[in-house]
């Protein structure tokens, strides 16, 4: 029987639907310099979730002792592969063998099978009919994200691709997801996620999406579609939040990364960075 206690933690802890993108994590060939980037621009600390004399790190990174992400990579720097320096999003799913099999119906391709990853739950990694990566995850200890959107977390992870359209049918398929086309870009929206949201973590999330200018279904919003810019590879991109734009792309600098561009939007100023060992992110300041 549970505390008192207990059960208030529990309460407190963010969850995701299936079909909702839950966690972001980075495979660096140098563990520890990879931290001390994250840490020095993000302001990260990190939880060792992996046990002594593995052969591989996996460092969960924290704000105010909160999980936000990961990075991983081999124990010792030079020892062991890295496929290709990056971030990676990954969906939450109820049952990993079951979202596996779907995956491969809808033509996509599973490249790791589910793997356990201690107690903290179950990951899948994918690739879609274009052939780009996704992470599946099915939480049991590690429910995902439990900071997001606050400065330093993650804001969201969006799919760029050469043709939006045609990537569609494979993620409604699989996800159950649903495509609205607001203009500057396509939304991807987990109905009912907003229901979700407003009855655990976020109790205003309609009242406060529900003004003009505001793209209906928006409060089940989990990303977006939107084409590739000129010299971006396709894939999923992932924005952290940051509370001033031009501050952490001073730091990015300074830390030994690359602001590649910047951009001044009606409601966010945003950088492309690349880190010191490669993976690009975007750094967003929200203006309102």
């Amino acid at each position: 029987m549970q505390s008192e206690m207990e059960e208030d933690v529990v309460a407190q802890q963010r969850t995701y639907p299936e079909g909702v993108t839950s966690w972001v994590d980075t495979e660096q060939p140098d563990v520890e310099a990879a931290a001390d980037f994250y840490r020095g621009v993000m302001g990260w600390s990190y939880a060792e979730a992996t046990p002594p004399g593995a052969p591989f790190r996996y460092l969960v990174a924290q704000l105010d002792g909160k999980d936000v992400g990961a990075v991983g990579g081999p124990a010792s720097p030079g020892r062991g592969e890295v496929a290709g320096t990056r971030w990676n999003t990954y969906v939450a799913v109820d049952d990993a063998d079951a979202a596996a099999a779907r995956i491969e119906q809808a033509g996509g391709f599973v490249v790791q099978p589910p793997t356990v990853a201690g107690e903290g739950g179950r990951s899948v990694l994918v690739r879609d009919p274009q052939g780009l990566e996704i992470g599946l995850w099915e939480a049991k200890r590690r429910l995902g994200a439990q900071v997001t959107n606050a400065p330093g977390a993650w804001n969201f992870s969006d799919l760029h691709v050469e043709d939006p359209e045609a990537a569609q049918p494979f993620y409604s398929s699989v996800f159950g997801w649903e495509f609205s086309d607001v203009g500057f870009a396509t939304m991807i929206r987990v109905p009912g996620y907003g229901d979700h949201l407003a009855a655990t973590v976020d109790p205003d999330i309609h009242e406060r999406q529900s003004g003009v200018g505001v793209p209906p279904g928006f409060a089940d919003a989990i990303g977006w579609v939107a084409p590739v810019t000129p010299g971006e590879a396709p894939g999923w991109h992932v924005t952290f939040a940051v509370a001033d734009r031009d501050a952490t792309a001073d730091r990015v600098a300074e830390l030994g990364g690359t602001v590649l561009r910047t951009d001044d939007g009606d409601w966010t100023h945003t950088a492309l960075v690349r880190d010191p060992q490669g993976a690009v992110f975007t750094a967003s300041q929200f203006l309102g």
